[in-house]
């Protein structure tokens, strides 16, 4: 779950991050996180993310939203049976432990600053 959320920083189980991280399924944290394009997510950046075959995806596109998902990125996902939920990162926190709390596999990716 995560517990804290604020620019530039997440506290997940105890354990501050300040960088750019993704959550896998089994709950394994990878941070310094960096995508090819800076602000725009493309399915090359979460690829390995997908292949953990999660039932969502939770994208936190920064506290004042600017990385932006491709355009193709949700039907990228979908026609491998995989939800994208994308919104700014406090209220993507918010529903990542909400998912978390029911039957679906979940894996987030997080923007923590702009």
């Amino acid at each position: 779950m995560i517990e804290k959320c604020t620019f530039g920083s997440m506290v997940i189980a105890q354990q501050t991050y300040q960088s750019d991280l993704m959550i896998y399924p089994d709950e394994r944290v990878k941070d310094h996180w960096r995508r090819a394009a800076g602000h725009r997510l493309t399915f090359a950046d979460i690829e390995d993310l997908a292949a953990s075959k999660p039932d969502v995806i939770v994208a936190g596109t920064g506290i004042y939203g600017f990385m932006r998902p491709k355009e193709d990125l949700a039907q990228i996902l979908a026609s491998q049976g995989i939800e994208l939920v994308a919104a700014r990162t406090k209220s993507a926190a918010k529903e990542f432990n909400r998912l978390k709390q029911t039957t679906k596999r979940v894996a987030a990716c997080f923007h923590l600053t702009c």
